[in-house]
This record gives C-alpha cells, sequence and structure tokens, in this order.
C-alpha cells in the first residue's frame, strides 16, 4: 500500500481576504492607475514640448501675441502641476506600501501572502498533484511577489527622485535613478495587462470568482 502525501488543512479563517486586504487592493489599483495616467497625459496627450507653440497659434487668431518664453512658461506650469499630482500619488503609493508590509504580520493564517506562497510550493511538490494546474498556482504567486519587489523599486527611486534637489548625493544619482524608476514602469505596466488578462482568463475557465473574491472577501 503507497502512502501519497497530502497538503496540510488548516482551519478555516473566514474570509479568503481579508477587509484590510481588499481595501489595499483597490486603493492600490487607483493609485497605480492614476501615477501611469499622469504619465500619459504628459508624454502623449499633451506632449509638453509642441504644446506652447500650439498655445501661440490659438492666441494669435484672437490677435493676441504670446512670446516663446512665455509659451514655455505655460506650458512648464501645466507640466508642473500635473508632475505635483505625480508626486503626491507616488506618496500615497508610499504609504500603501508600508501598509501592505506591516499587514503581512497581522493577517491571520492562509490570508497571509507568506501562507499562501507556501501552500503552492508545497502543492508543487506533491506526489499525484496535478503538474499543470500546480506549476500555475506556483507561478501565480511567484508573480506577485515579483509585483511587491517591483514596487519597492517604484517608490524607492521615486523618493530618490522626490528629493534629488534636496540631498546633493541624490542629486549626482538622479539620471541613474530616473532610468530605473522609468524602465520599472513600464514592468509594472506589462504586470497589470498580464493580471487583467489572467483574471479574465480564469474567469471564463476554473477560476471563477476571483473578482467577486477580490470585493466580497470570499469564504
Amino acid at each position: 500500500m503507497q502512502a501519497h502525501s497530502t497538503p496540510v488543512a488548516e482551519a478555516p479563517v473566514g474570509k479568503k481576504n481579508s477587509l484590510a486586504l481588499r481595501l489595499w487592493h483597490w486603493g492600490s489599483a487607483a493609485v497605480i492607475s492614476g501615477l501611469l495616467t499622469t504619465i500619459l497625459f504628459l508624454k502623449v496627450i499633451l506632449k509638453t514640448k509642441s504644446l506652447g507653440p500650439e498655445f501661440q497659434g490659438l492666441l494669435q487668431k484672437d490677435g493676441l501675441v504670446l512670446s516663446q518664453q512665455q509659451a514655455r512658461g505655460l506650458t512648464h506650469a501645466i507640466a508642473e502641476r500635473i508632475w505635483d499630482w505625480h508626486i503626491y500619488l507616488g506618496l500615497t503609493l508610499t504609504f500603501l506600501l508600508l501598509f501592505r508590509i506591516v499587514l503581512e504580520f497581522f493577517q491571520r493564517g492562509r490570508q497571509r501572502f507568506s501562507v499562501k506562497l507556501s501552500t503552492a510550493r508545497q502543492y508543487f511538490r506533491q506526489q499525484g498533484a496535478d503538474l499543470q494546474d500546480a506549476r500555475h498556482s506556483l507561478a501565480v504567486k511567484y508573480s506577485y511577489l515579483v509585483f511587491y519587489l517591483m514596487l519597492v523599486v517604484m517608490v524607492v527611486t521615486g523618493l530618490m527622485l522626490t528629493y534629488a534637489d534636496d540631498v546633493e548625493a541624490l542629486h549626482k544619482l538622479e539620471h541613474t535613478v530616473k532610468e530605473v524608476h522609468n524602465v520599472n514602469m513600464y514592468l509594472i505596466l506589462t504586470f497589470i495587462v498580464l493580471h487583467i488578462g489572467g483574471v479574465v482568463w480564469s474567469e471564463q475557465t476554473k477560476g471563477k470568482g476571483i473578482v467577486s473574491d477580490m470585493i466580497n472577501g470570499g469564504q
């Protein structure tokens, strides 16, 4: 008679996702969306480099003359206002990341990410486990871990850029930090696209209820 290892069953903890975790999830989604929107306005919609000549052309139709310096100052003021929002949202994201780290120590049982990752690893090594399902579950958990690390990079580099003008040591690293910050932004954007695609795919197959679990907590 051959014995098979079985996952260690834990006592139910109530909701699969705690209220605090759900608030963090949707709050972070809103803040990150806001951060990406500010970049979208600056780099794509407003195009501050070409906005000055457009202002000059519009005012010239009404008989008003706007010098190049005045046009540059106007576009700079608009860009600064948007960057201010970007900084405010970045500081909010910093708070949310710290909240998530602290929350991990107060989550109960299988609500904790570390426990979910450990369980997925045990299931992957278990004899007789559905290999495809085990690989998918483990890959998803590790993708979340990578996302958390990217959030750390985003927050740290963002804070360094925010205070680069006030700290000489940071000012010297500003160019390199900015490059890392920008690349990391694209990586996070890629993760978001893959995450949304994965959620939609799961909802259409055997992972139904993922979205509702993150809204009402699940069981």
